[in-house]
């Protein structure tokens, strides 16, 4: 537990998980992705990933997910190679929306510490904002089919750095059998070594 404590403490995490928010930066970020598909002006991908555990013994229910598992909903926001966020601690029940909304991302957005045309790209599951662009449900002319290509060519790298995530960290993918907030520490503990090993 002694190394978990030290993968996660704030002066750790903030060198290893660090959302783009100089000009520099962003400029890196936008251009990696606008090479992807023709995308302008992303700076990240998210998506929500569910981390399974035992039952736990308080608010037992709150952990359950649709598909009748205990989780913890954790959100994640991926470039073509690293974790630029991630927010562990809401129980399976929770929305991804609502996650994001009740972020600190989502502050650094409305408040201007990353500036206008600045964009995430999310799923349906997300709604749509001036940072947060969504596909198009039902596309009908042939700038809307383009849109939802390029946003889903681009938002693949979140759906494909989860995978890479969890892969090299085998215990993400099975049932952890600690409490949600000791498995919350190791998700974040976990995040920062993908970071670190890149």
């Amino acid at each position: 537990m002694e190394t978990i404590i030290a993968l996660t403490a704030p002066h750790i995490i903030t060198r290893f998980i660090d959302f783009p928010n100089t000009p520099r930066a962003i400029q890196q970020k936008q251009t990696q992705f606008m090479q992807k598909a023709g995308f302008p002006g992303v700076v990240g991908a998210i998506d929500g990933t569910h981390i399974k555990i035992i039952a736990p013994s308080i608010n037992e229910d709150v952990y359950v997910n649709r598909k009748r598992y205990h989780i913890i909903n954790t959100q994640v926001v991926f470039d073509a190679e690293y974790i630029l966020d991630v927010v562990p601690k809401w129980p399976g029940s929770t929305h991804d929306a609502r996650i994001l909304n009740e972020s600190g991302l989502k502050q650094l957005f409305e408040r201007g510490f990353v500036p206008p045309g600045c964009h995430l790209l999310g799923d349906k599951g997300y709604p749509l904002r001036r940072w947060l662009l969504t596909p198009f449900h039902t596309p009908v002319t042939e700038v809307q089919v383009n849109y939802n290509r390029a946003h889903r060519i681009t938002r693949s790298v979140v759906e494909r750095g989860i995978g890479q995530w969890k892969h090299r960290f085998h215990s993400l993918h099975s049932e952890i059998r600690y409490s949600p907030e000791r498995l919350c520490r190791i998700i974040m503990a976990c995040a920062t070594l993908h970071n670190i090993h890149s």
